[in-house]
């Protein structure tokens, strides 16, 4: 009788452990993660955006991947592009309203006469329209959608599709670091084209 306590305390504690090993799928996403932070390209899980068609193709639906990339002595404008036919394709809601740093003030009392608001709405900067997504075929087709503003660039995609054997059958744990370079590379080239754009 003691035999088979020992043996079901044995089983349940061995059950324990494997309950609490991450699976595969968890395992390839931790390593993609973990080698997009030490890239610099801080992933994050986050819900998504509803300007982004998420799960089931419906906006704002489910989770997806941010990656971000900081510029150190960038300014990007405040912008937002959708993938439409493997381009970058500029959110035509979108409307930047941030206020600019140097402004000329009127006074209240001119103002009210003349129609004038502290407020500016600024042309935005769609300098990336119908650029190609250029990326590796493993991460192309995953990518949703793209924002910028400040010193950042930040990409949106469904990473865990990246790591999923159904989504990419042809997933290979050592191509990870090769795609993220890729990856890296595209963010800082579209960066550069509308810092181009801007001091135009």
């Amino acid at each position: 009788m003691g035999i088979l306590i020992g043996v079901v305390i044995v089983l349940f504690v061995l059950g324990s452990m494997m309950a609490l090993k991450p699976n595969g799928i968890d395992q390839r996403l931790d390593k993609l993660r973990m080698t997009a932070r030490r890239l610099q390209l801080n992933p994050k899980l986050v819900a998504c955006p509803d300007w982004i068609k998420g799960r089931d193709n419906e906006y704002g639906r489910g989770m997806m991947g941010q990656y971000c990339l900081v510029l150190e002595n960038t300014q990007l404008p405040h912008t937002r592009y959708q993938v439409i036919d493997g381009q970058w394709r500029p959110d035509s809601s979108f409307v930047d309203t941030t206020k600019e740093d140097v402004r000329l003030n009127i006074p209240s009392a001119i103002r009210s006469t003349q129609g004038h608001t502290n407020t500016a709405v600024k042309k935005t900067n769609f300098s990336l329209d119908k650029t190609p997504l250029d990326l590796p075929v493993s991460v192309e087709p995953f990518v949703k959608g793209l924002l910028t503003k400040a010193n950042s660039i930040i990409i949106y995609w469904e990473d865990i599709a990246y790591v999923r054997p159904s989504t990419n059958p042809a997933y290979q744990q050592k191509l990870i670091e090769a795609d993220l370079l890729v990856l890296k590379q595209n963010l800082e080239n579209w960066a550069l084209q509308m810092q181009k754009k801007t001091a135009e």
